[in-house]
Formats: structure tokens, C-alpha cells, sequence
């Protein structure tokens, strides 16, 4: 099943849940309810996003864009993130609110609408599980895996109040608590995706391991200016100065080329590398070695 096919259903579902949520929760007096149709509402428009940045990512690069559209499933998941902030800001202040303020809560809708959205939200982050890394849609499966959570949590809150006929404040610190659970997922995704943007080195890609990688590659004698860094979640460059052992010629040299790609694609999940093959290290300039002076000749 493809990506975009499984935030379709995703999204079905959620848009049916929100719907009974708010009807429901205010049938019932119920903060966690609507604090929890809250979230799901965030979810909507979260897995909106992700499904525009996965057919956004698949359009073919451009002369502006020579990388593609990659990057429009990192910027999807930093929308997503800055959305469960807002909501669990607004969940946060009226849970406060509500601590201070009697309401009767119907505990036998709660619990039956509570556990209902636990049932489609777990069936929702089944459907989105997959293998892999992509950021964006790990943002909407871990979207999916916290309402479930919640709407647990809010079920017991329910039954609760249920069976004891008191513990009405259960409810708001009940949303309280999903306002908590999901600003602490929405602050991961926050970091996550400010690491692609500011092109860091992938957790998983230790740099000596991948520079003795390439300096194993016959042909190879030394390599420096390595770089990584990923162009989305599951997309990676890398850029490199490799010096080669005695002076090949330029066929000799591009085959050797051609053994490093080959080397680290598949270890280091690096789809795109561009190599500059040298005779000899970089000599040292006013920019440091290997870098380029980019300042305009002064005019005589």
C-alpha cells in the first residue's frame, strides 16, 4: 500500500472521529472528550499536510528546484508539530479553567465514545506503520499512536466517574495530560525536523565509519571535506574530496568514482554523491583548504 493511499484511510477515519467527539462531548459536559476531538481535528489537518508533501515530494526537480521537492514532507512535519502546540496551549488553559468550575460529566457516554476513538485511532497507526524512517509520515503514525493513548486515558477517566459517581476533575487533568503527552511529541518532531533543515549529519552516520568505508575502496588514499546530510527523512547527499592513489587517468579515476558510490549507498543509505577525485590534497588558501574564494576581483 503506498504512502499517500494510507493517509487517505487515515484520514477518513479521523474526520469521522472528530465529528462524534464534538457532538458528543458536549452531549456529555466532557472537556477530555472535546479536548480529545481537539487533537483529532489537529490530526485532520496534520495528515492533510503530510499527504500534500508525499505528492509534492514525488514531482520531478526543476531548474529552481534541482533537488526536487523533498523538503516539503520536512516542512509538513514542522507544520504538524506547530499545530499540536497551538491545541495543547488552548487544552492546557481551559483544563485550568475547568479544575476551578463544577460540570457534570456523563461518565457511560464518555467511556463509550472514548474507547470508540481509541478503536479507530489504534486501527489508524496500524494502517500508517511502516518500515523506514520518513519523517513525515513517522510524524502522522506518532499523530495516530498518541490519540490512541489518550483516548484510553480518557476512557478511564470516564469509567471512573462512572462507577464512583464523583471524580469529576478527573476529566480536565485527564486533558491536561493528553495536552502534555502530545506538546512532548510536538517538540520531538520540532527537533527532528530543524536537524534536516539545518543539513546536520544523520544520527545514524558516523563520520569516521564512512571515511574508512571510502578510504577502503582500492584506488582510494586518502578522503577530508566529507559531508552528509539529508535532503528529507529518507532521502540523503553526500559531497566528498577524494585523493587517489598515484595518477589515474580520468577513465581510471570515474571507475574508482564509481566503487565509492557503490560502497556507501547502500551501508549509509546515501542516494545522491558528488565526488571531487584529486591527485592531490587541496593546497591551503585564505578560505582553508578545499574552500573557494568567492569575493569579486577589485577593479583597476
Amino acid at each position: 500500500m503506498t504512502k499517500a493511499r494510507r493517509l487517505e484511510i487515515a484520514l477518513g477515519l479521523n474526520i469521522a472521529l472528530v465529528v462524534a467527539q464534538v457532538l458528543f462531548g458536549l452531549a456529555a459536559h466532557s472537556l477530555g472528550l472535546l479536548a480529545d476531538a481537539g487533537h483529532n481535528l489537529s490530526d485532520v489537518a496534520a495528515v492533510v499536510v503530510s499527504l500534500v508533501a508525499v505528492r509534492w515530494a514525488r514531482r520531478a526537480p526543476t531548474a529552481e528546484r534541482s533537488y526536487g521537492y523533498h523538503r516539503g514532507t520536512i516542512l509538513a512535519a514542522l507544520a504538524n508539530a506547530a499545530m499540536i502546540l497551538a491545541v495543547s496551549a488552548f487544552i492546557l488553559y481551559e483544563g485550568v479553567r475547568r479544575l476551578g468550575e463544577s460540570h457534570p460529566v456523563q461518565g457511560g457516554l464518555v467511556v463509550a465514545v472514548a474507547l470508540a476513538a481509541f478503536v479507530i485511532n489504534a486501527g489508524s497507526a496500524l494502517v500508517l506503520r511502516q518500515h523506514g524512517s520518513d519523517l513525515n509520515m513517522r510524524s502522522a503514525l506518532l499523530h495516530m499512536a498518541g490519540d490512541a493513548a489518550a483516548s484510553l486515558g480518557v476512557a478511564l477517566a470516564g469509567l471512573v466517574i462512572l462507577t464512583t459517581g464523583g471524580f469529576e476533575w478527573l476529566d480536565p487533568v485527564m486533558s491536561m495530560a493528553i495536552a502534555v503527552l502530545i506538546a512532548l511529541e510536538a517538540v520531538r518532531l520540532v527537533r527532528q525536523a530543524t536537524e534536516v533543515l539545518l543539513e546536520a549529519t544523520p544520527k545514524d552516520v558516523k563520520l569516521d565509519r564512512l571515511t574508512a568505508t571510502i578510504g577502503s575502496v582500492d584506488g582510494v588514499e586518502t578522503v577530508h571535506d566529507l559531508h552528509v546530510w539529508s535532503l528529507s527523512s529518507d532521502v540523503r547527499a553526500l559531497s566528498a574530496h577524494v585523493v587517489l592513489a598515484g595518477h589515474p587517468s580520468l577513465e581510471e579515476a570515474q571507475v574508482v568514482g564509481e566503487r565509492i558510490k557503490a560502497a556507501v549507498a547502500a551501508p549509509f543509505s546515501i542516494a545522491h554523491s558528488t565526488l571531487e577525485l584529486e591527485c592531490v590534497p587541496c593546497a591551503d588558501g585564505t578560505t582553508g583548504p578545499c574552500g573557494m574564494d568567492v569575493r569579486q576581483p577589485a577593479k583597476g
